[in-house]
């Protein structure tokens, strides 16, 4: 059975007057952060949908929870998109309204949450495998269940305080480490443009790259803290031992996707954090591992409980009749019961610096240019951001990178771009024409 939610609400600790959030030049506490929400939700009163595209992490962060004080569904939008990302975004969801400034200094009183379990709370876009990103529509009843298990593994209280510099418009940042802190009550610290320690700190989310990149100093500096969270990419090893050597901190690396939220995560325990353990599944989740035909018997998760998402916007069915979600990863069980990734069922999802991007999508930027006749993109192993984005091009005119490489800056963020590209004769096909991307490595 799944562990008890803590109130009907999805953000006790904010209506309690128990939140606080700190950026590097603001302080929003207690009654003055519920004020600041409660002004939000009096002006989206009504909607539906809210898109947020904010572009400082105070007015994100007040912004969302605004939009879910209301009863409304926020669909966040990164202020690092590039036009044609938010164009579709926008164009995809139709909002009711679109959040661009907040009044910090407004205040109104938090309204009365009646709000089902199951009405959406967020929209997320993530890459899928092919074409545009998806929406996920994530229930308050799936937000509300993992972070109460999170909250029960990891023993996350209203005497911890978290610091972190994760982007607002994902599950790890926006989620765990922005609406975790609203429903539990520890004060959360919201640090740019990367992580650094803070006085008081007890726990720290970052991702594989921010822990990679931490000076020396800095690591040691975490030695006053409780916990370290990993997650949105494979720890290494290497930056596993790294930290323990100089922090004398055992990383928690937990399984997370959009689509899911949490599905496991290691209790606190050393003997449960260890390299390559995820952890087991939280309670309430279950997951089977089904035969992927790769050989070697490492298995495709596929996931159930409490914690899925709703579906795709727009695109339903994809659960199965069981109410199973497949999740694309491959995966075995360590002897301890615990989950350790080994790879994806296909190569069209690549990720990078705790991001998911889709192959389908870079590609259609690059086939948008018209010197560019035939396009292929993979993901190759990278040690600081565990998979980094490479494309391979056919073209029909001579052209020059920088020229390609400007063009798709206007069209994907950053974090999608391309870190190299090969310009060919032509790509590796089989017999029926398909592309062979496992030839390219």
């Amino acid at each position: 059975m799944p562990p008890p939610a803590r109130s009907s609400r999805l953000l006790p600790a904010l209506y309690e007057g128990r939140a606080s959030l700190t950026t590097d030049d603001r302080v929003l506490a207690h009654d003055e952060l519920a004020g600041a929400v409660g002004a939000v939700a009096a002006a989206v009163a009504g909607a539906h949908t809210v898109a947020v595209a904010t572009d400082d992490p105070m007015s994100t962060l007040v912004a969302v929870a605004g939009v879910i004080a209301a009863g409304a569904a926020a669909i966040p939008i990164s202020a690092r998109s590039t036009v044609p990302e938010r164009e579709h975004i926008v164009r995809d969801c139709g909002p009711d309204l679109v959040i661009e400034q907040v009044a910090l200094d407004a205040s109104a009183p938090l309204p009365a949450d009646r709000s089902a379990d199951t009405d959406p709370a967020l929209i997320l876009y993530t890459s899928g495998s092919t074409g545009q990103p998806k929406g996920v529509v994530l229930s308050r009843r799936a937000i509300a269940f993992d972070l109460d298990a999170l909250a029960k593994v990891w023993a996350w209280s209203a005497d911890d305080v978290l610091v972190h510099a994760l982007p607002l418009s994902h599950v790890h940042g926006l989620v765990f480490g922005g609406l975790g802190p609203l429903r539990i009550g520890s004060p959360l610290t919201y640090v740019a443009p990367t992580l650094r320690p803070v006085e008081g700190a007890t726990v720290y989310f970052a991702v594989p790259a921010i822990w990679n990149s931490l000076p020396d100093a800095q690591v040691r500096a975490l030695n006053r803290a409780r916990l370290l969270v990993s997650g949105a990419a494979p720890l290494p090893k290497a930056t596993f031992e790294r930290v323990e050597e100089l922090s004398g901190h055992r990383i928690v690396d937990r399984y997370a996707m959009t689509e899911t939220l949490v599905n496991t995560a290691p209790a606190l325990s050393d003997r449960e954090r260890r390299p390559g353990s995820l952890g087991r599944p939280l309670p309430g989740v279950d997951i089977e591992l089904r035969d992927a035909g790769t050989g070697d018997g490492a298995g495709e998760i596929h996931v159930r409980g409490p914690n899925l998402f709703s579906g795709y916007l727009g695109h339903p069915g994809a659960l199965d009749h069981d109410g199973w979600f497949a999740t694309g990863d491959l995966g075995r069980w360590n002897d301890d019961g615990s989950l350790r990734l080994t790879g994806r069922c296909s190569t069209d999802i690549i990720k990078t610096a705790g991001y998911r991007v889709g192959a389908g999508e870079v590609e259609d930027a690059l086939l948008s240019h018209p010197a560019v006749r035939e396009a292929a993109v993979i993901g190759l192993p990278d040690k600081t951001l565990g998979e980094r984005v490479a494309a391979w091009v056919v073209l029909s005119e001579s052209l020059h990178e920088d020229v390609l490489v400007e063009h798709l800056a206007a069209r994907l963020s950053a974090f999608k771009r391309p870190r190299e590209i090969h310009v060919i004769d032509a790509l590796p096909r089989n017999h029926l024409g398909k592309i062979q991307k496992s030839r390219l490595r």
